[in-house]
């Protein structure tokens, strides 16, 4: 239920709050034209087979008045808002025409963006998202309809058919809408549909009032009251998600300022640790991590390196191999890291502990506390691997960066001793495969420069060591010192 957001919902909260200040991109002008034609068609046709009659007009007008200020009663939601129209909208389809239900619901809705439109506070284009969301008033003026029944004659059974036709008719252009206009999943809408709940059971309040709407107008009125209190829980809601996504911003603030100063205070832990976090985030993606772990991991990814600003710069920068006492040194800056991010708070202490635990081995000979296996958080295991790849690709002073293919063997030479043979075989097929895709993007633009410049290739120019920098892991000079001499095996131990 959405009422508490995890870290996916509120990653898209804060997407949808950015996009209602600004002007609609491509895929968003789709999915809204498809909406408005939907929604203009459905209109016309209802319109040709059940023309207007005519109606009392002070109910209507009332109606549609009241449906207006329910919609200016926001309860923000991952995708957008919801609003407890449905209060409105019962005693509206009850006080007018079927006909006329559609284009009543979108004058009010239109009516309620209007302020927020003349206060600057959002783009004109933002408009014709109301077609869109007046749709949920198709689905009972269809079954109305089709049943040949006005809503003030029908039985219990054919209102709560109305009631499922609103809501199948909402979710579905819901979704469609959502998925065109921001490639949004299936699974993620579904967690939404607890607003349905809510609806139904605004629905029987509303049915009281629709009951008397032609007797007594003024009845409507009395819903003012109800969304009065609406309003101060869903101002409430919207100050609580404000302060929540403010932290996270803090946090992530806080997090690239870290950064800022790990780079400031040695330029190739800096680098490197910002060239780790595209390859982790695409291999924590490649393993199918969730939300909160994939934020956990660029994170980490990011700050893995952190505690080396309370290492001396003379043993971080030193050219010749380091002596046992030296290593010993370097070897806390694991602990320091996490000291760091446990001082931040919130999230940033799981952080920590996937920076404390990124130099384990999976064989269990790492430190600083000798974990084993998947007894390793999953997270670091990732880091080590993209870290491990990383530090063997750049250069640095006492050694030149190690070819994409050697590096490969190194990789698969301490799967199931140094790192998670899972992550290894994964890590692979992804630099692979992007190796692979620099290799062809090379020789297209070999080949599109060779007939502008004739003789300007020389035989050799194809031969070019592999980059891999089409998943951001930059020619940077240096390699990340952090493993142990003392451990035997190939390059990966002398250079981690």
């Amino acid at each position: 239920m959405a009422l508490e957001l995890n870290i996916e919902e509120q990653e898209l909260l804060a997407d949808t709050l950015e996009r209602a200040h600004s002007g609609m991109g491509p895929r968003e002008r789709l999915a809204e034209f498809l909406g408005v034609v939907t929604f203009a068609g459905a209109v016309a046709a209802l319109w040709i087979t059940h023309p207007p009659h005519a109606f009392s007009i002070l109910p209507a007008a009332l109606c549609t008045a009241v449906l207006a200020l329910a919609a200016l009663v926001r309860f923000e939601t991952p995708f957008g808002f919801t609003v407890p129209t449905q209060l409105a909208f019962v005693p509206l389809l009850f006080s007018m025409p079927l006909a006329l239900t559609p284009l009543a619901t979108l004058v009010a809705l239109m009516l309620s963006r209007l302020p927020e439109v003349f206060a600057g506070r959002g783009p004109a284009s933002r408009l014709v998202n109301t077609a869109g969301n007046a749709r949920f008033a198709l689905g009972p003026v269809a079954v109305f309809a089709i049943a040949g029944v006005s809503p003030a004659r029908a039985d219990v059974g054919l209102l709560v058919l109305a009631l499922l036709a609103q809501f199948a008719v909402d979710l579905a252009g819901s979704c469609l809408s959502d998925a065109i206009g921001r490639g949004a999943s299936l699974k993620a809408q579904l967690r939404e549909t607890w607003v349905y709940g809510v609806d139904a059971a605004l629905a029987a309040v509303a049915l009281e009032v629709a009951k008397n709407i032609h007797t007594s107008p003024a009845a409507a009125l009395s819903l003012v009251p109800l969304l009065g209190l609406f309003a101060l829980f869903a101002r409430e809601r919207h100050e609580r998600l404000e302060s929540l996504l403010e932290l996270n911003r803090a946090y992530h603030g806080t997090a690239l300022v870290l950064g800022d100063v790990v780079e400031a205070d040695d330029g190739y832990t800096g680098e490197h640790s910002r060239s780790v976090v595209g390859l982790a985030l695409a291999l924590a993606t490649r393993l199918g991590l969730d939300a909160e772990c994939r934020r956990n991991v660029e994170f980490a990814a990011l700050l893995h390196d952190v505690g080396k600003i309370a290492i001396p710069k003379e043993v971080i920068r030193k050219p010749e191999p380091l002596n046992p006492e030296e290593w010993t040194v370097i070897k806390t800056h694991t602990l320091e890291g996490q000291k760091m991010l446990d001082r931040v708070g919130g999230f940033m202490r799981d952080v920590g502990r996937i920076v404390r635990s990124h130099h384990e081995r999976w064989d269990g000979t790492g430190y600083p506390d000798g974990l084993a296996g998947e007894a390793i958080p999953l997270e670091a295991r990732i880091i080590a691997c993209c870290d491990t790849w990383n530090a063997m690709r750049t250069d640095r002073p006492y050694r030149k960066a190690i070819p994409h293919d050697l590096a490969l063997q190194e990789m698969e030479s301490v799967s199931g001793s140094q790192l998670d043979p899972g992550v290894v075989r994964v890590l692979v097929e992804l630099v692979a495969s992007d190796e692979e895709n620099e290799r062809q993007l090379s020789v297209q633009r070999l080949g599109q420069v060779s007939p502008q410049v004739p003789g300007i290739l020389q035989p050799d120019t194809e031969a070019q060591e592999p980059r891999g920098d089409a998943l951001g892991l930059p020619a940077g000079p240096g390699l990340d010192r952090g493993g142990d001499p003392t451990q035997a095996g190939g390059v990966l131990d002398q250079v981690q």
